[in-house]
Order: structure tokens, then sequence, then C-alpha cells
């Protein structure tokens, strides 16, 4: 298999903090890949970049072949993405925020029309299609944005703490979905979690980063035999360290972006 995401020595600096430092690191395609690390080790911040969302201070990125700082739009279409923070339009129906996504990636009318009905009925949130968002809880806007994240049948699916806030019901049934669509489809799924059980259960691979830096990869197995541990939260421990962690680049980025929504 060849790799649909390769990232070669990428830095991001915000003034005087080096969020992300020399990152290097290849995904194969098909893989379900989990990227870890403690509060603002750069986990973040290098999935926005690889998104378009960000631009690098340095280094090298390659997204199903195109470069996210060149070829900004081809990256786009080839990914879906559940970011950390929610993007939803609160103001649109559960229908309404799917089929402005739908729209946006050129689906057809047909076609999304069953696959919004399928999504929403897989987050069990189609008999609330009708309903505004801003009604919703917090896991409900979640497994809304899980839908709309897979409705264009992106290659790669980003997913940045996607279980956060979910029931273990929800988060069982969503992974069995993931694990299913990159089985059949071979959609590749690149996601952060802080739960480090289900790192190990659901990742074929997994890169641990702290202090911006990657300081482990390998099956969750390796980076146990590697600590000498019995679970991937003692090997996670192990290479990361006891202490309690502050955001630094993401936090940093969010409170110059507010600042700067305050100005305007």
């Amino acid at each position: 298999m060849s790799a649909v995401i390769e990232v070669e020595h990428l830095c991001k600096r915000f003034g005087d903090v080096m969020a992300v430092k020399d990152v290097t690191v290849s995904v194969e395609a098909g893989d379900i890949f989990a990227f870890l690390g403690p509060n603002g080790a750069g986990k973040s911040t290098t999935i926005k970049m690889l998104t378009t969302i960000l631009r690098p201070s340095s280094g090298r990125m390659r997204v199903n072949g195109f470069d996210p700082v060149t070829q900004s739009y081809a990256v786009r279409r080839s990914f879906g993405i559940v970011f950390q923070d929610s993007s939803l339009d609160e103001d649109l129906t559960a229908f309404e925020n799917m089929e402005f996504h739908a729209i946006l990636y050129g689906v057809g009318k047909a076609e999304r029309r069953q696959r919004i009905h399928t999504l929403l009925d897989f987050v069990e949130l189609y008999d609330r299609r009708d309903s505004l968002v801003r009604e919703f809880s917090g896991g409900m806007k979640r497994r809304l944005e899980i839908a709309r994240g897979l409705l264009h049948e992106p290659k790669i699916i980003f997913l940045d703490e996607p279980t956060l806030g979910l029931d273990p019901q929800t988060r069982n049934h969503m992974w069995s979905y993931l694990q299913d669509l990159n089985a059949r489809q071979g959609t590749t799924v690149f996601f952060t979690t802080h739960y480090m059980e289900e790192a190990e259960r659901i990742a074929r691979h997994i890169a641990i980063i702290d202090h911006g830096a990657i300081v482990a990869m390998g099956t969750a197995e390796e980076l146990c035999a590697q600590t000498s541990s019995q679970s991937l939260e003692q090997a996670f421990l192990a290479l990361t360290g006891h202490d309690i962690r502050e955001e630094a680049g993401g936090g940093l980025e969010r409170m110059r972006n507010l600042r700067k929504a305050w100005r305007r």
C-alpha cells in the first residue's frame, strides 16, 4: 500500500511557542491511525495543518497526493473532518446542515437525500432531522458532526477527539460503523483521543506526540514492549510523564481568534 498522508519535518510556530517540532510521519491508505498526546502536545495543530486550516512554518505535507498549502481545494475534497470544537450552524436544522455540506461537496440531489437519510439514521438523529441544532445536546451535536463528516464519502476521515461527551453505547456504535466503512471502502481513519483503551482497541498504528515532537510510533503491542508496560495507557504515561498539562499552541491560537472576533 502507498502512503495517503505524508508529513516530513513539519513545524508550526506561534510567536515564541513552537507548537509542532520537526514531525515526520506516514499513514498508509486504509489504515486506522491514532495520534495521541497530552493537552497542548501539538495534535490539533498538526491536524489543522493537514486539513488546510493552518499554514506550516516549515516542512512538507501530502494528503492523498496533494499539497495542503498549494492544492487546498483538492485536499479538502479528499477528507472529512470532525473538529474538537463544534462547527455546526445552530440556526439550521440537522437536515439543513447535512444538505448544505452535501451541496458544498457536489453530491447529487438524489444521492445526497439517500446518504443523509442513511447517516442520520446511523447516528439515531433521523427523527430529529427537522429540529434546529441549537436544541440539541452536546452528544447529539457530536453525532451530527460525525454523520456530516462522512457524507461525501471521503478517502480520509480526520477525527479530533470524536467520542468526547458520547456515552459508551454511542461510542461503540460509531466505531463499529467506522471500522466497517474502513473494511468495505478502505477509508483511512486518522483520529485523536484521550481514551487510551479506545486507541488500543481500534487503532492499527499509533504515533505519540509530546511537546510538539513525535516520541514513539508503532502498534499498541510494540509501544507496550518498548516501555515494558502492560497497557497502552501505561506506555503513554511512561513516554509522556505524569504531569498535568495545559494547552499550548492550540489554546494560544484560539485566544487570538477570539480576540480578533471581539475586535470585529
